[in-house]
């Protein structure tokens, strides 16, 4: 019977072996028949590219179609390359499947160029073509090259960080999630921790990391952070706000602790400005530059801005008896250190209660 049985399992292998071999010589063969190649714009475009335009159209390229051997859906890949570059590092633009033509916006091209190297604010020529592919194989890349020659400004700044804020009837933008949600503080030294001291109203609240949706979402599960992945998840239970009040409230993400205490701000003093100061602002050490206050918690401040290099402080009144400052860039303070700025435009919050203050680059 053993016998047998070993037979019959040889046996299915083989058949298996002979099925995959019939399946690979009968699967249909693709092979190249002409390449794509760029039609529009003209070539020898000059483009100086401008940081309050990001968002902007700068080109919309148009290509003829790439052939092959059989009907299939073809990938168009628009490359750019430094000029005279043979396209192994070449960066992407666009891709569009079956689809001739695509729309190109400054900020593309301007990472683009800066990832190829090019210095900031300086003229750089380079070349562009378009790659045709079948299933990420049998690869076309144009002949003919499209020039262009581009000034690019101070790119996106590397910020690997992720938001927290606050979503619930004890916010200020109540069960909205996408209605001017109070961000939570991230710590200076640790990426996971987070914390927001501040006014609630009695009611209840969860946390949310992307502004219009219901996940990535911590609520409470039985007194530590309970965490919805997808919208499709379960829902956690909210944390609580017995009564109006000032409270601080802290989480961990990666512990999945949570704290929640009363915080008394009967001697904090109300500032009637607090503003931003340094050479990285828009009135340099001689002038502050002011930000907006909540109308739901007088404490907390924001502000979008463009920053150049350099450093910044926050100060209250336009005068320096009352200065916060820090150590760290994007997230910290406590301290009366002049804040490292990276060029970028940012968008800052600041709570005059703790001198914490979050900035996030790389705003349009």
């Amino acid at each position: 019977m053993k016998k047998l049985y070993k037979i019959l399992i040889a046996f299915i292998g083989v058949f298996a072996v002979s099925c995959n071999g019939d399946d690979v010589e009968n699967r249909p063969i693709v092979d190249a028949v002409s390449k794509s190649e760029i039609s529009a714009p003209a070539t020898g475009q000059v483009l100086i590219l401008d940081a309050d335009k990001g968002a902007d159209e700068v080109a919309k390229f148009e290509w003829s179609a790439a052939k092959y051997s059989r009907d299939v859906v073809v990938e168009y890949t628009l490359l750019i390359d430094l000029k005279d570059g043979d396209f192994t590092k070449a960066e992407p633009l666009a891709t569009t499947k079956n689809i001739l033509n695509a729309t190109v916006l400054a900020r593309t091209l301007n990472q683009a160029a800066l990832d190829l190297g090019a210095p900031t604010e300086v003229a750089t020529m380079f070349d562009i073509k378009v790659a045709a592919s079948v299933s990420g194989g049998v690869r076309q890349l144009s002949e003919e090259t499209y020039s262009i020659t581009v000034t690019p400004y101070v790119g996106r700044v590397s910020y690997d960080f992720q938001e927290w804020y606050l979503v619930g009837d004890a916010s200020v933008s109540g069960w909205d999630n996408n209605k001017g949600n109070q961000i939570l503080f991230r710590s200076a030294d640790n990426a996971d921790e987070y914390t927001f001291t501040g006014f609630f109203k009695a009611g209840n609240f969860k946390t949310i990391s992307k502004l219009g949706s219901w996940a990535p979402m911590y609520g409470d599960s039985n007194g530590v952070l309970g965490f919805r992945e997808k919208e499709s998840d379960p829902d956690p239970a909210n944390f609580n706000i017995p009564a109006d009040g000032y409270y601080t409230f802290t989480m961990d993400v990666k512990k999945l602790s949570y704290g929640l205490k009363p915080y008394d701000a009967s001697a904090a003093k109300s500032f009637t400005t607090v503003g931003i100061i340094g050479d990285s602002t828009p009135g340099g050490w001689d002038a502050s530059t002011p930000m907006m206050q909540s109308s739901f918690d007088d404490h907390i401040w924001s502000l979008k801005v463009a920053l150049k290099n350099g450093e910044l402080k926050f100060r209250a009144n336009d005068n320096w008896d009352v200065a916060w400052g820090g150590t760290t860039a994007f997230s910290g303070g406590g301290t009366g250190d002049n804040i490292p700025v990276e060029q970028s435009k940012y968008l800052i919050y600041f709570n005059d209660l703790d001198g914490s203050y979050l900035m996030i680059p790389n705003q349009e």
